[in-house]
């Protein structure tokens, strides 16, 4: 998912914003304007890894959200500056996780510069990694997370930590939820902050005069 901010994404959303039903659709054209999109029953932040022909979207005070395919990208700085471009807010934010592939992703821009990205799956190693790491990060990279007990990693764990545990401390940073793990009753809880589904098809090139 992509998400902009014109402060703390965290605190905004823990006062669970209304949702802005006219704002959140005209962003989704705005992003996919060569797209056909229907509108499905609402879904919520829990819901923010949709199937490759749907789109979820929510714009509230403050902040905006938008989760579809194209965010799920190995290297975050190469993400297509026209969604840059058209995300309200000075501050954005890309978050992807793929469970089957123990994949983790994620990019801060400030003011239209990449301050950080990290990128990297147990399979493929370090994709991308780029700026000084963030202070949440730093215990992960230290050890003090294992993914595997030391004296039984006989393989050899290419981390000293499970990217998908430093995907949920991501989700728990930036914007205050966790999808797994151990239930945090300071964390906001993501079905809370209802978001708009659509349904995702190519417009026709032709056109009837």
């Amino acid at each position: 998912m992509l998400v902009s901010s014109h402060g703390s994404p965290r605190l905004l959303l823990h006062s669970v914003p209304e949702l802005n039903r006219d704002a959140s659709s005209e962003l989704a054209k705005t992003l996919f304007p060569s797209e056909k999109l229907e509108a499905l029953p609402d879904g919520d932040l829990s819901s923010t890894n949709p199937p490759d022909d749907e789109l979820v979207v929510g714009s509230m005070t403050g902040v905006s959200i938008v989760a579809a395919k194209e965010f799920g990208i190995d290297r975050p700085s190469e993400l297509p500056t026209s969604f840059l471009s058209r995300m309200p807010g000075k501050n954005i934010y890309l978050h992807a996780m793929h469970s089957v592939v123990d994949w983790f992703a994620f990019a801060i821009w400030e003011n239209g510069k990449l301050r950080r990205s990290l990128s990297l799956s147990p399979d493929s190693g370090i994709l991308e990694d780029i700026g000084e790491r963030l202070p949440f990060e730093q215990s992960y990279w230290a050890g003090q997370h294992p993914a595997v007990d030391p004296e039984e990693d006989e393989g050899g764990y290419p981390f000293p930590f499970h990217p998908l545990e430093l995907g949920e401390a991501a989700l728990a940073e930036f914007f205050g939820y966790q999808l797994e793990g151990f239930f945090d009753p300071s964390l906001l809880e993501p079905e809370r902050v209802s978001l708009l589904r659509f349904k995702r098809a190519k417009l026709p090139w032709w056109k009837l005069w």
